[in-house]
């Protein structure tokens, strides 16, 4: 098998863990799917010799791991340099500027957004990245970040028509446990 059949072969694996990443309404499943999804993108990056964007996506990773612990805002700055510094370090074409600018553009969602905001921002970024990856020639992460951009688009129709009508779609309800009489 050679190597780029090996990088397409975990660009599928990535499409399928990240299918369904923002159907969540959950905001901690919803950063942990995309965590593991950038993970396994980044390693397909690499493989297929696209250094900025296997950098980008696995500080995507690192980075929305954190975001789930942290929103501080030098903690953001530090990864934003990190994507500047290590990205354009490395840089041979001008298309390899949209995953560094997407993965810019959703750091600062992660840190500074929620909700609706969140997806809207991250929206945009995965618009860089469809662009980057059909450039590239990369199937699985055309056809998934091609999906994101559907997928996210639709969900953010469904949330905002949701707020309209008075429904938050991020309020986490918790079941409330009732205890059971006891019996003496």
């Amino acid at each position: 098998m050679t190597t780029y059949w090996l990088a397409q072969g975990v660009g599928v694996i990535a499409f399928l863990i990240g299918i369904t990443t923002f159907i969540n309404r959950d905001e901690r499943r919803f950063k942990l799917q995309l965590a593991v999804y950038s993970a396994v993108i980044g390693l397909h990056f690499f493989l297929m010799g696209a250094f900025p964007a296997g950098m980008s996506a696995e500080l995507n990773a690192i980075r929305t791991v954190i975001s789930m612990k942290t929103r501080r805002l030098w903690v953001m700055g530090v990864f934003i340099v990190l994507t500047l510094v290590l990205g354009l370090s490395r840089l041979e074409h001008a298309m390899e500027l949209l995953p560094i600018i997407g993965t810019t553009v959703s750091t600062w969602a992660l840190f500074r957004c929620k909700g609706l905001t969140t997806r809207c921002v991250m929206w945009c970024s995965t618009a860089c990245w469809v662009a980057h990856n059909f450039w590239l020639g990369s199937i699985g992460g055309t056809l998934i970040e091609g999906s994101f951009l559907v997928m996210n688009g639709l969900n953010i129709i469904r949330f905002w028509r949701m707020q309209r009508r008075g429904i938050d779609p991020f309020k986490i309800e918790k079941s409330v446990q009732q205890e059971s009489p006891s019996t003496r």
